[in-house]
């Protein structure tokens, strides 16, 4: 069967790949870097916000079982997208958000999903999210993949403490 990459950031790698892993027609959600321009960058270099590399997931998955169009909208409901500096309580470059297009459909597609929200009105601040062309990825330090079933509890922790479960309760409900 056909499959695509689709790669987003988020903030945390940790909290944007359990949204994505258990949906029909995924087939990996890997945690790691993009954007930047140094090879294979560790996180600790990540995290000086030098290197120009986001925290980021790609996800391989069957367009003809879970379109690009529904990632879309299980990335945004994940997400605060009028923040331009950060996620929650990570702040800097490599916690910045950005949609990383493999192709000119994902890209006209992001383009209208972003449209969308911000036409919606649910957010009151314009939308901050970048759509940028994709970059060579580089999987994270293995400790850092599948997080939130290695370490359920430090996950639980983090993703309440840092502001995002409450966040994402607020603004979309029941709906992410």
């Amino acid at each position: 069967m056909k499959t695509e990459k689709a790669t987003f950031a988020g903030g945390c790698f940790w909290c944007m790949v359990k949204p994505f892993d258990s949906l029909d027609g995924i087939e990996a959600v890997v945690s790691g870097y993009t954007g930047g321009d140094l090879p294979n960058p560790t996180y600790e270099q990540v995290c000086t916000n030098l290197t120009g590399h986001r925290e980021a997931v790609e996800i391989t998955f069957q367009p003809d079982i879970y379109p690009y169009e529904k990632l879309l909208d299980v990335y945004w409901s994940q997400i605060d997208p009028t923040d331009p500096g950060g996620q929650f309580f990570d702040r800097g470059d490599s916690y910045k958000t950005a949609i990383y297009v493999h192709s000119e459909q994902q890209r006209l597609a992001a383009e209208q999903s972003k449209q969308q929200l911000q036409q919606s009105g649910k957010f009151d601040k314009p939308i901050a999210t970048e759509i940028l062309e994709a970059k060579p990825f580089y999987p994270a330090e293995t400790y850092h993949q599948d997080y939130y079933q290695k370490n359920p509890a430090h996950y639980n922790r983090y993703a309440t403490g840092s502001g995002r479960k409450s966040f994402i309760q607020t603004h979309w409900g029941d709906e992410s």
